[in-house]
Order: C-alpha cells, then structure tokens, then sequence
C-alpha cells in the first residue's frame, strides 16, 4: 500500500501534468483562435472597402443614366437592365449576390458604352465626360478592392484550412469565406474610352 505522503505526492504530479496540458493547449489555442478573429475582421473589412466601392459605382450610375437619356430615348432595355441590377445590389444579402449584381451592372454598363458611341455629341458633354472620369476611377478602385478582398479571404481560409487551425476553427465554428467571383465574360471593366 501507498503511505499517505505518496498518494498525496502522486496526486499533486497529476495536477502539476493536467495544469501543464491545459497551459500547453492554451498557448496552442489562443494565438491561433485570435490570428483567427483577426484574420475574420481584416476579410469583413475588406469586403466593407468592396461595397464602399460598388456603393459608389452604384450611385454614379443614376446621374450618368439620366445624362444619357436627354440623347438616347430610344434605349430604354438598357436602362431598366440598369436599373434592375442596381436593385438586386441593393437586396444583396451574401457576397455572391452582390457579384451577381455587379457582373450585371457590368454587363449593362459595356451595353451602354457601345450606345454611346452612336451619339457623338454625348461624348463631348461636360457633364458626361466628367461623370465617365468618376466612373473610370471608380472601376479601378474597385478592381483594387476586389483584389485585396480576394487576397484576405485567400489568407483566413488557408488558416482555417490548416492544421491545427482548422482544429481551432472547428471548435469556434469559424467557417471559410467566399471570394469576390466575377461571371465569365465580364472579367474587364467596361471600356471608357471615347477617342
């Protein structure tokens, strides 16, 4: 049989092991569940600067619309395609339905574009050109915000995905987010190019 001093030296080894598991996983888990919310925050905020940009986008198109339509009356499918995606931007609840909504903004902006050309007095209207200009720098700054959205979401689900962190991501149910995805054929911002 043990003495009474060796089960109580047995007993405090075993809170000394179990005291340093848990101290070990905690230095484990910890770093990797705030590398985690981080890595979450910097996507969310990335997505915020990508719908700053469409949010933009969207509100210049309106004016530059209604400065097509004093010339080009007879157009009016595009203008109710136009119409119609800047509303389902506005319903856009997931990253996915708001790329939808872009690709057909998109799409309906390059439609515009080519009507365009058709109206040459249009394209020497100060106002015109001078929203076309906001549109132009729009469209970078967006591509710029599609990109760094990709590039952190490609950071958080490879530190979701791998080990131990997809462990640690499992147990918070931190899940992987979805890129910024454009529809085949809209990979090109509309051309604004009026020489």
């Amino acid at each position: 049989m043990y003495s009474k001093n060796e089960r109580g030296s047995a007993g405090l080894i075993t809170v000394i092991a179990i005291i340093v598991v848990i101290v070990i996983a905690a230095m484990i888990v910890v770093p990797k569940y705030n590398n985690l919310v981080s890595g979450e925050e910097t996507v969310d905020a990335a997505w915020a600067q990508v719908e700053n940009q469409l949010q933009r986008r969207f509100d210049l198109v309106p004016n530059l619309v209604n400065t097509v339509k004093g010339y080009a009356k007879q157009e009016e499918e595009i203008f109710t395609q136009i119409a119609n995606a800047r509303t389902q931007y506005g319903n856009a609840n997931t990253v996915g339905e708001a790329a939808e909504a872009n690709n057909d903004l998109s799409s309906a902006l390059s439609r515009l574009l080519v009507v365009i050309e058709n109206y040459p007095t249009l394209k020497s209207d100060v106002q015109f050109t001078r929203l076309m200009d906001e549109l132009a720098g729009t469209e970078n700054r967006l591509a710029v915000a599609r990109k760094d959205y990709n590039d952190t979401v490609q950071q958080f689900n490879n530190t979701v995905r791998r080990f131990p962190g997809n462990l640690i991501a499992g147990m918070f149910s931190f899940e992987q987010k979805d890129y910024f995805e454009i529809k085949e054929g809209v990979e090109e911002a509309p051309a604004v190019d009026f020489d």
